[in-house]
């Protein structure tokens, strides 16, 4: 009988999802497969099973299209993170259901494209007996076991490119301009953005900050005539002693939304320094359109990898970038505990030589 093997991408979209689903469906056919995709996250495995079929006139530009073409969700039944990461174990019959869908499907494996939430569903599923390996997906680069994830090199350049332009209006109005972007409680985008993006303030979750480090770099630059200052935000950024910034709430399993902190710290140096303060929220902009081709390139190997964990029936384990190699690694290893910017890291050393402010 030939083999059927399932797709499902869950959590946020990002630049990519379709990259690693036309290179999974490309590997698996080549092994005379059959490959499905599940629609709507793991919701889809449950019955009735939401499927499409796939085909070699359906992946079409797949590898250069953003967001999922079998549609993603972070909230509802099968959420595995509520509040500010606390993990939530999903009930048993839940489990059993999945399993039965599954098996109704006659599935033989499923690639799980997630970050540390769909993961971590992964890894509940995989402990109940269902067969299924996973795909590192996040633009917030916080998951454990890989050094980097699809989405994050794509979110990075569009924080870059919007640091590009906001320079040009921040000199000419001599102004401070505040981008926030995403990153969750991981400072990743921020500080690859910032350091990339010239920027003179950086403000990270793993590195608390004071209103006044922050003012005391715009005004010495002031003094030496430079009359403006960019400062990058991490929506999960707080000060000294604070807690995080959230907007929206949500009676829905599911993790806090976080955002709202620029705002509250252009209004700060503005009133602090007299500096005229613009903030500029990135957003879902770094979610969106298509991934780089560093990222069209990981996602490809990614994809024909996770094809050779499910024909190895090496079911559990994660696939891994490790600068020089492609592996796999437990994905009870990847998961519960987020990768973080260090303080005391070559990254945070590196913006503190270059001058930049870490804001503490």
């Amino acid at each position: 009988m030939k083999k059927r093997i399932g797709i499902v991408t869950g959590g946020g979209d990002c630049p990519g999802l379709n990259a690693v689903i036309r290179a999974v469906v490309k590997a698996g056919t080549q092994r005379g497969w059959e490959v499905l995709g599940i629609i709507g996250g793991y919701d889809g495995l449950l019955s009735p099973a939401q499927i499409q079929h796939f085909n070699s006139e359906s992946l079409g530009d797949l590898l250069v299209r953003g967001g999922t073409i079998l549609g993603t969700a972070n909230r509802g039944r099968f959420s595995a993170k509520i509040g500010h990461g606390e993990g939530r174990k999903l009930p048993k019959e839940l489990l059993d259901a999945t399993k039965s869908g599954m098996e109704e499907l006659g599935l033989s494996g499923i690639v799980s494209i997630g970050g540390d939430g769909s993961l971590s569903i992964a890894e509940q599923l995989h402990a109940h007996g269902i067969p299924v390996v996973g795909v590192p997906k996040t633009i917030d680069n916080d998951l454990e076991g890989t050094i980097m994830t699809f989405g994050f090199d794509s979110a990075v350049a569009c924080a870059t490119d919007a640091l590009d332009r906001l320079h040009t209006t921040a000199e000419s109005h001599r102004r401070v301009m505040v981008l926030e972007v995403m990153g969750r409680y991981a400072g990743w985008i921020a500080i690859y953005a910032g350091v990339a993006g010239g920027a003179d303030v950086i403000l990270v979750p793993e590195i608390p900050f004071s209103y006044e480090s922050v003012c005391d770099k715009i005004m010495e630059r002031e003094r030496n005539d430079r009359h403006f200052s960019i400062v990058v935000v991490a929506e999960g950024a707080r000060e000294k002693g604070g807690h995080f910034t959230t907007s929206g709430s949500s009676k829905i399993p599911g993790e806090a939304r976080l955002g709202g902190i620029g705002s509250i710290i252009a209004a700060e140096i503005e009133k602090r320094t007299g500096k005229k303060t613009r903030v500029c929220v990135l957003g879902h902009l770094q979610r969106g359109g298509s991934p780089t081709p560093f990222d069209r390139a990981l996602c490809s190997i990614f994809g024909a990898e996770a094809v050779e964990l499910i024909a190895a029936n090496a079911f559990g384990r994660m696939v891994s970038y490790q600068g020089s190699q492609v592996c796999s690694v437990p994905i009870s290893d990847a998961v519960g505990k987020l990768k973080t910017v260090r303080p005391d890291g070559s990254f945070a050393r590196t913006a503190r030589a270059l001058g930049i402010s870490l804001g503490d």
